[in-house]
């Protein structure tokens, strides 16, 4: 899938059927969803799973609980702010 793709998506009421946990969550939360998004990631396995649960709890402003799904993911919690880390992630996942 494509950015264009992804954003086109949006306009729809379900998450794309091919999309992976990891991006799914990420649909979820780029529809203002937090909760779809964290149910979707919360016991999906995975370092990118935990990747995106640790962007999803920075979110949610739990920094202690952000860090432990950073811990998890195997990276340290960014520099920068949400916006650009969602779209890492978002470029990560449409990528791979």
């Amino acid at each position: 899938m494509t950015r264009p793709e992804f954003d086109a998506s949006l306009q729809e009421a379900h998450p794309p059927a091919a999309a992976r946990t990891e991006l799914a969550s990420l649909w979820w939360i780029s529809k203002n969803n937090w909760d779809r998004a964290h149910s979707l990631i919360d016991a999906a396995p995975g370092s990118d799973c935990a990747w995106v649960h640790a962007h999803l709890h920075r979110i949610e402003g739990d920094e202690a609980n952000a860090g432990y799904w950073y811990r998890r993911a195997g990276r340290n919690r960014p520099d920068y702010g949400l916006v650009r880390e969602r779209e890492v992630l978002l470029q990560h996942f449409l990528e791979s």
